[in-house]
């Protein structure tokens, strides 16, 4: 399925597997990320990110050609090399876009796992480390469908709720690749806010 626009409204488009990986700042979201994707992709599947940031983002040093051309007006910027491509786009006071429409943007992949997008109702993984000082996201987000912690499994855990070893990045993969067999591809637009 292709993204199309029909009578001025927007057809979903079929992305693959999306999964948020949620938690508190400091609870271990992106090392844990970081040992999924390099055995996911070890393994041969193709997995997406989307990274959401709070923070201003500068990629390139000011004095490159390509910070200098967005800095002088351009409203996106390609940067193309035989190793790799990246694409600025300058908001200039625009509404942030949604992660529907970033999903859109990105080439096709077995998962898309993002990180951030607390929000969002579509299926989440947690990391959840009480010495963070945070209370769990699990017992408030009905769409969190695993968490990964350093703790025993609570009581108030619902039963639908995995609960995975922070330290055991073999066994989250396991469970991941069980995850990916057991659920259908996400439609943008549908389970994703736009």
């Amino acid at each position: 399925m292709s993204h199309t626009e029909v009578a001025g409204e927007v057809v979903a488009k079929e992305i693959g597997r999306v999964l948020a990986i949620v938690g508190w700042s400091g609870s271990g979201k992106t090392t844990l990320l970081e040992k999924l994707v390099a055995r996911l992709a070890g393994a041969g599947l193709r997995v997406n990110i989307v990274k959401h940031s709070h923070h201003d983002i500068e990629l390139e040093p000011p004095r490159k050609d390509s910070a200098r051309l967005r800095l002088a007006g351009a409203a996106e910027v390609m940067i193309a090399s035989p190793y790799r491509t990246a694409i600025m786009r300058e908001l200039r006071g625009e509404t942030e876009p949604s992660l529907a429409e970033h999903l859109q943007r990105l080439s096709p992949a077995d998962l898309t796992l993002v990180e951030g997008y607390k929000w969002e109702a579509l299926p989440k993984l947690e990391v959840y480390r009480p010495e963070v000082g945070k209370p769990a996201l699990y017992p408030e987000d009905e769409h969190i469908v695993g968490v990964v912690s350093d703790v025993a499994r609570p009581d108030d855990a619902g039963a639908g709720v995995a609960w995975l070893d922070l330290n055991d990045p073999d066994g989250v993969v396991d469970w991941l690749h069980g995850w990916l067999r057991n659920n259908p591809q996400v439609l943008v637009g549908t389970a994703v806010n736009k």
